[in-house]
């Protein structure tokens, strides 16, 4: 009984200290979950400057949280990891292509490759948060851009036709992504056609006014021609 003791107690230590691991993992999770977030609104409000400092904080925070965990490889694949890693590849994805930059490979962002793909599937609503602001002050071929990117993940996304225990889900998201792209392509193509209307209507008012001003000009000239007559 003293032996069983004895391993009761290195069990409960080794448990213990599991725990606390994970416990700052969680809250490290958070940390990383929030700044992406932040990262993310301040793209959308053009506040670069807030999104770089979020950018750095998210990183230093993913670094952490992947070296607490390198010794504890159920815990760094365990949801809550790979969720807040999930978030990191959308954030840092996000702000690339807004800012039309240099999209970051799996490596470049540490992650793992089905973390990195669904990350990717949430970078498309995104993409379609800064269409629709786009499109309230009319078309843009910036509009046009961002849908491109979308379609391009989308083609990428489709291919990866693996079980989800092997992609995490990635079968759904790929087609909540295909659902985001229709109703996006339907808004740009909304967009685009009322401009169109928008141009020829101008077109129009242009021309009846200089239709309008050559009547009153010959108008006046055969005014004068009588009365000297």
């Amino acid at each position: 009984m003293y032996k069983l003791e004895k391993i009761a107690e290195q069990i409960r230590q080794s448990l213990e200290q599991r725990n606390s691991i994970r416990e700052e993992a969680l809250k490290q999770a958070r940390q990383l979950t929030r700044a992406c977030s932040l990262a993310i609104r301040a793209v959308h409000r053009n506040e670069f400057d807030v999104m770089e400092d979020c950018l750095a904080e998210a990183q230093t925070l993913a670094d952490k949280l992947r070296n607490g965990l390198r010794d504890y490889p159920d815990l760094y694949y365990a949801g809550y990891s790979q969720d807040a890693l999930k978030e990191y590849v959308e954030a840092n994805v996000t702000c690339a292509l807004i800012q039309n930059q240099a999209l970051q490979t799996p490596e470049d962002l540490g992650v793992e490759y089905t973390t990195y793909l669904n990350g990717l599937a949430e970078v498309v609503g995104e993409l379609r948060r800064r269409i629709l602001d786009i499109l309230r002050s009319g078309y843009s071929q910036e509009a046009e851009r961002l849908l491109s990117h979308m379609d391009d993940i989308y083609s990428v996304l489709v291919t990866m036709d693996y079980p989800d225990a092997i992609t995490n889900g990635l079968r759904r998201q790929t087609d909540n992504v295909r659902g985001i792209i229709e109703k996006t392509r339907g808004d740009v193509t909304f967009s685009l056609r009322g401009e169109d209307l928008t141009q020829a209507i101008s077109r129009l008012e242009r021309q009846l006014s200089t239709n309008h001003i050559e009547v009153e000009e010959r108008s006046g000239v055969a005014f004068h021609v009588n009365d000297e007559e």
